[in-house]
């Protein structure tokens, strides 16, 4: 198995190259990046989250499932957020409420793919002295297929 790329848990160590939300622009796309999943990373993701599903984890009884082959919960979109993005992304900004989100998820994300990410904002808003962003974001393969795709709402630090 490969080995996973460590991820960064100092939230705060490139807060400052985080747009802040007078500079986020509704439309303009965000910066992505491209990731390869490894089996490695989805087996980190589902024992931090307490998946044991075969389908995720045991290569013998996921062949013989309905994918063929292992795959990744649908879940791990929030892994592929960080993932894509890089360290100055502003939705990866610290005091960032998560204030509801929508996904529809098309085809499973698998060990090997390389997702690719096109992100925006949608919208942005105050409501009762709050800073709000809507956002959209799409998750592909390197087939080009969708695998899931979401729309948001965050509220944003001053």
């Amino acid at each position: 198995m490969a080995q996973a790329e460590a991820f960064e848990t100092d939230f705060w160590k490139d807060a400052n190259l985080r747009k802040t939300w007078d500079e986020i622009v509704p439309g303009l796309p965000r910066k992505t990046l491209p990731y390869t999943l490894t089996q490695e990373a989805i087996a980190l993701y589902c024992k931090s989250v307490g998946e044991t599903n075969p389908l995720y984890l045991d290569e013998v009884a996921a062949k013989a499932g309905p994918f063929g082959g292992l795959i990744a919960p649908p879940s791990i979109h929030i892994l592929l957020m960080f993932s894509c993005t890089p360290a100055d992304d502003w939705m990866r900004s610290p005091g960032t409420i998560n204030a509801g989100q929508s996904w529809s998820y098309n085809s499973p994300a698998r060990p090997g793919d390389v997702i690719r990410l096109e992100a925006r904002a949608l919208d942005k808003f105050i409501k009762r002295e709050r800073l709000f962003v809507v956002h959209d974001n799409v998750f592909f393969n390197q087939k080009n297929e969708v695998i899931c795709s979401g729309r948001g709402q965050t509220i944003r630090p001053a």
